[in-house]
């Protein structure tokens, strides 16, 4: 895999995610003066070839640090920006997710608050007409629950309580080509409950899953399955998983029927790091990330055969 860093113009820059849209690259992120801020907000760039990249859009708010950007193209050729506002206190509640829209990766709509207060909305993927995402609880509440959309404004809840053991929270969708759908969860500590991450499946309409325990602690999760049929993602690996480090950003594959995760290589990173975003494009897996393995926080891409 090539790597190269792409953007350090912010003090902290981190939390990415990666679009093709209209024949260009769009990577997203947050700028901030530290991992949490008041003063986060949202960068878009955007890239021709994937090396040189210039600033087409910053989102900011007044009353929160708005954190966990992810891109997506709508069925009717928009990009959608899903990210959640972590309001400033004191406010009534902690965390309420948003949308935002363009037709041109520049010009942003407003912000629409969307599905429940206190659930965060961490990822959004389109099947055919219909937006799913994961939300996970961040009040009293550390469950996780499943929404969908027709429009990306308006989030329903399909299933209310999507897995209870253990916090659940920072996800991955896939859609296969029969429908079913895959999910890729992080878990952490609460409780009696172990902290390793878990791939779920389930088919349609998505009321009902089974979930397998992947044995391994992760953290900031994307999945994607690459022509050879290979499910592949990019997550946060750490050292010492009682404890929270040391920790990096690798590729690894994931083999859905044994459960099985295995890491097929670490990318240049340490430290905060990893949140990446990957687009299958020309035949190679292009991957943005974060890290402060260098002299900074920064956004790097990473593109090749995994």
């Amino acid at each position: 895999m090539e790597v190269q860093r792409i953007w350090d113009a912010g003090v902290h820059n981190a939390f990415t995610d990666l679009v093709r849209f209209q024949d260009s690259w769009f990577c997203i992120f947050r700028e901030g003066e530290s991992h949490v801020s008041n003063d986060g907000a949202l960068r878009v760039i955007t890239s021709q070839d994937g090396a040189s990249w210039t600033s087409a859009a910053l989102i900011t708010c007044d009353t929160a640090d708005l954190r966990d950007a992810k891109l997506s193209v709508t069925p009717y050729n928009e990009l959608m920006l899903c990210g959640a506002a972590a309001l400033h206190q004191p406010a009534p509640y902690r965390h309420q997710s948003r949308t935002w829209f363009s037709k041109d990766g520049r010009d942003w709509s407003a912000g629409v608050d969307v599905g429940d207060p206190d659930y965060w909305l961490w990822r959004v993927n389109w099947r055919g007409d219909t937006a799913y995402g994961i939300g996970y609880g961040t009040g009293d509440t550390r469950s996780t629950r499943l929404y969908s959309s027709k429009d990306g404004k308006s989030f329903d809840v399909l299933v209310p309580t999507l897995l209870e053991e253990g916090y659940t929270n920072e996800s991955a969708l896939v859609f296969l080509e029969d429908g079913r759908c895959l999910c890729l969860l992080r878990r952490d500590v609460y409780g009696d409950a172990p902290c390793t991450g878990l791939i779920g499946s389930s088919e349609p309409p998505y009321v009902s899953w089974s979930w397998k325990d992947l044995g391994v602690r992760i953290g900031g999760p994307d999945l994607i399955r690459i022509p050879d049929g290979r499910f592949i993602a990019t997550v946060r690996m750490y050292g010492d998983e009682e404890n929270w480090g040391p920790a990096w950003t690798s590729i690894c594959e994931i083999d859905v029927d044994s459960g099985t995760i295995s890491e097929t290589q670490r990318l240049p990173s340490g430290g905060d790091s990893s949140y990446a975003g990957m687009v299958w494009h020309e035949d190679q897996l292009w991957i943005s990330y974060y890290s402060s393995h260098e002299e900074k926080t920064a956004i790097y891409l990473a593109h090749g055969m995994p």
